[in-house]
């Protein structure tokens, strides 16, 4: 499970980067992130930790800025706010996933966020 994501008045700590693949070593399917020439079994292990920390860490915080994203669609002082349906569709999630990220994301907004353990808010 992934860690916690802190908020606003927490420092946040940095996962390993994720590098930027060489333009060619993207056309070959079997490359990531340099993993595959990784010979110690012990470095491959740890590298991939990383990566994969890295990873749910990144996507925890695209999470929190989809919420943040869908309550401010959804907000009524908007006169062009958009309805749970309409933010359902543009992200690809069921409407009531939507209702949930725009609860969530008003939370984040408010910064009122402390209680929870992680940026999903199902």
């Amino acid at each position: 499970m992934a860690e916690p994501t802190p908020r606003r008045n927490e420092p946040r700590l940095r996962p390993a980067p994720l590098l930027f693949e060489p333009a060619e070593a993207t056309g070959d399917p079997e490359h990531f992130f340099d993993l595959e020439s990784i010979e110690d079994p012990g470095a491959l292990l740890a590298r991939a930790t990383e990566l994969t920390l890295a990873f749910r860490a990144a996507a925890d915080r695209a999470v929190e800025f989809q919420a943040m994203a869908a309550a401010q669609l959804a907000d009524p002082r908007r006169f062009d706010r958009l309805t749970a349906a309409d933010i359902a569709e543009r992200a690809e999630w069921t409407e009531d996933y939507a209702k949930k990220m725009v609860e969530f994301g008003r939370d984040l907004l408010r910064g009122d966020s402390e209680g929870r353990g992680h940026a999903d808010p199902v």
